[in-house]
C-alpha cells in the first residue's frame, strides 16, 4: 500500500485523498486548521489525521501534496525536506518552481474546482475528464512519469508545460475571467434593479464572482505580471468594440462574433438544450432521473435556474442532438412541463 500525506484538505486536498483511497492508498491528512481536517476524516478523504505538520511528514511517505495556499506552498517547498515525491495543486507556479529546494518536487495544477470550498464540497469525480498541467521546471522525468501515473489514477489528463507557459495561460482562461466576474458583478449591482433581471447568460458568465475571494487575492497576486498583461490585452480588444459601435461597423462586430462562436464551440461536441419546469414540490429531479434512464440520454451538462425567491424553477439539460427528441417524451410522459 502506498502512502500519501495531504498538506491542506479543503475542496482540491480531499478530492485527491477521496481519490487516492479509492484507488487503495493510505491517505494522512493535516490542515492548520483542525475542524477542517477532522471534516475531510468524516468525509472519507482521509484515512487519519495528524495532529501537526511533523508527525505528518514523519513516516516513509511515497507522496506528500501541499494543498494550501501559494504563500504557504511557497514557504513550505524552500524548506521541506522528505526523501519521497513532493507535489502542489496551486493556481500559479513560476513562484513556487523557483522557490523549491526539495529534492523531488514537480509543480502541478488540476484544472478543476468549484466555487464551493472546503471538504464538504470534494469529490473523488472532480478531477475526470480535467486537464492537469505537470510543470517540467526542474524536474527529473522519472518523477514526471510517476506524477503523470496518479493523475491518471485520479481520472484526469496530464499536460506537460512550463512554469511560465502555464501562468500565462492561466492568466487569460482562469484569473482573468475571476476579475472579469467580480467587476461585471459590481457594475450590475450599481445600476437599478439590474440584478433583479439577471437571468442565465449573466449567471454563467459570472458563476466564479461567488468563490472564496481570499485564495484568489493570493492567486491574482502571486501571478501579478501575467494577470496586469492579460487585463491590458482585453483592454485593447474592448476598445476595439468601441471604437467599431461608434463607426457603425456591424461588419467587423458580426466577424468578432461569429469567429467566437466558432471557437466557443470548438470546445465542447454539440448539445441541444432541453428545459423543463420543476415545481416546488418533493420529486420533480426523481422524475427527470427516471426520464433520462428511459429515454437512455448521455447528459452532457445541467444549469438550474432557480425561482426568483426559492424552490423551483428551469432545468437545463444538454444532450446529444439525436437524443433530444426521446429526452422530451420522456418528461412529458413524466408529467414535467416543457419550457421550450
Amino acid at each position: 500500500m502506498q502512502t500519501a500525506a495531504i498538506l491542506g484538505t479543503g475542496l482540491i486536498g480531499s478530492s485527491i485523498g477521496l481519490g487516492l483511497r479509492a484507488a487503495g492508498w493510505r491517505v494522512i491528512g493535516w490542515d492548520p486548521d483542525r475542524a477542517v481536517s477532522d471534516r475531510a476524516l468524516e468525509r472519507g478523504a482521509i484515512g487519519e489525521v495528524s495532529p501537526d505538520l511533523d508527525t505528518a511528514l514523519a513516516g516513509p511517505l511515497d507522496l506528500v501534496v501541499l494543498a494550501g495556499p501559494p504563500s504557504a506552498i511557497v514557504s513550505a517547498v524552500g524548506t521541506l525536506s522528505v526523501p519521497g515525491l513532493v507535489i502542489d495543486v496551486a493556481g500559479v507556479k513560476a513562484p513556487i518552481v523557483a522557490a523549491a529546494r526539495t529534492a523531488r518536487f514537480v509543480g502541478t495544477h488540476p484544472m478543476a474546482g468549484r466555487e464551493s470550498t472546503g471538504p464538504d464540497a470534494a469529490s473523488a469525480a472532480l478531477f475526470r475528464g480535467a486537464a492537469w498541467v505537470v510543470v517540467t521546471d526542474g524536474a527529473a522525468p522519472a518523477d514526471i512519469d510517476t506524477v503523470e501515473e496518479i493523475i491518471a489514477t485520479l481520472g484526469a489528463r496530464p499536460v506537460r508545460m512550463t512554469a511560465a507557459e502555464h501562468d500565462r495561460a492561466v492568466a487569460a482562461i482562469s484569473h482573468l475571467p475571476q476579475v472579469l466576474a467580480a467587476t461585471l458583478v459590481t457594475g450590475a449591482a450599481e445600476r437599478t434593479q439590474a440584478l433583479d433581471l439577471a437571468a442565465g447568460s449573466f449567471r454563467d458568465l459570472t458563476r466564479v464572482a461567488a468563490s472564496d475571494p481570499v485564495p484568489w487575492t493570493q492567486l491574482l497576486g502571486a501571478n501579478r505580471d501575467a494577470v496586469v498583461a492579460a487585463v491590458e490585452d482585453l483592454r485593447r480588444r474592448l476598445a476595439e468594440v468601441v471604437d467599431e459601435l461608434e463607426r457603425g461597423d456591424d461588419a467587423a462586430l458580426e466577424e468578432m462574433l461569429t469567429s467566437a462562436r466558432e471557437r466557443r464551440r470548438a470546445l465542447a461536441p454539440p448539445v441541444v438544450a432541453v428545459r423543463v419546469v420543476l415545481a416546488d414540490q418533493p420529486g420533480e429531479l426523481a422524475k427527470v432521473g427516471h426520464a433520462l434512464e428511459t429515454s437512455e440520454a448521455d447528459i452532457r451538462d445541467l444549469q438550474l435556474r432557480h425561482a426568483p425567491h426559492g424552490g423551483g424553477g428551469v432545468l437545463t439539460l444538454s444532450v446529444r442532438p439525436g437524443e433530444a427528441a426521446a429526452l422530451r417524451a420522456a418528461l412529458v410522459t413524466e408529467g414535467l412541463l416543457l419550457a421550450d
